[in-house]
């Protein structure tokens, strides 16, 4: 299992988020050409009154959002549409671990079943689009510059391609 997972809302253990996650993780590494085996992420489901809180403390904005990443090295490539730059084991795991640590990920389970509803998606459709979508963050992937964030869209559209799961770009309004 790569995805080290934490409920802090029960309403994730209903929607099987463990399950969700570990397929989302592994078909975006293996679409990088990464062996998920080699990899872990870890992962809070939980509220939106725990998320708000979070996003208050690291991004500086008191109110609650879908998903949140936080990697654990700076990955990103310095060119707007460039390809991030590849996790170095070296560089990202701890004594006597030998996994490579991702980073974090915390996904709202409010949030997240609104915008499904207002977007006209199934929850776990959802669901795993924001997992794939935290975990390209963990990996450098961003979406602030406009050839960034094509290129991460289209990483997104092939791996959720892969799982069965429609374009979440088709209307363009993800909320992501």
């Amino acid at each position: 299992m790569i995805v080290d997972i934490s409920i802090d809302d029960e309403r994730w253990q209903q929607a099987d988020l463990a399950a969700l996650a570990e397929g989302a993780a592994q078909t975006a590494l293996i679409h990088l050409g990464l062996a998920p085996e080699d990899f872990e992420v870890s992962l809070l489901g939980c509220d939106d009154a725990r998320i708000e809180v979070l996003n208050g403390e690291f991004r500086e904005q008191g109110k609650p959002t879908n998903v949140l990443s936080w990697p654990a090295v700076d990955l990103a490539a310095d060119g707007d549409g460039a390809v991030p730059l590849p996790p170095e084991p070296d560089q990202m795991t701890f004594e006597g671990d030998d996994k490579i640590e991702l980073g974090d990920i915390a996904i709202a389970y409010e949030t997240c079943a609104r915008e499904a509803i207002e977007q006209g998606k199934t929850l776990p459709d959802h669901t795993v689009h924001l997992i794939v979508h935290g975990v390209l963050h963990l990996l450098g992937y961003d979406h602030i510059r406009d050839k960034d964030a094509t290129l991460m869209e289209d990483n997104e559209r092939v791996i959720l391609g892969k799982l069965g799961i429609d374009d979440p770009y088709m209307n363009d309004n993800t909320g992501i």
